[in-house]
């Protein structure tokens, strides 16, 4: 089953302005959720530029990658790496 059936990519910003216009400090929250259980597999906050970056990969991954390869690829990313 492809990881984008029974997962979901939430990305909170940490303000309404675009990555683009947003400033050093603003951090943004990507988080992996469980479809079924509506629980966090997977947890990150990173800098508004890089969030982007990373959601645009988690996204491909999510609509290519089978479920336990995309948890085995992206729990390999510790919550300050990316």
């Amino acid at each position: 089953m492809r990881a984008n059936r029974r997962l979901r990519l939430l990305h909170g910003r940490g303000s309404r302005m675009p990555a683009w216009l947003a400033g050093p400090g603003r951090i943004d929250r990507l988080e992996i959720v469980d479809i079924e259980t509506v629980e966090t597999v997977l947890f990150w906050d990173r800098e508004a530029r890089e969030a982007t970056r990373m959601a645009r990969m988690l996204h491909a991954d999510l609509a290519q990658l089978e479920v336990e390869d995309f948890l085995a690829k992206w729990s390999a990313i510790a919550p300050e790496e990316s």
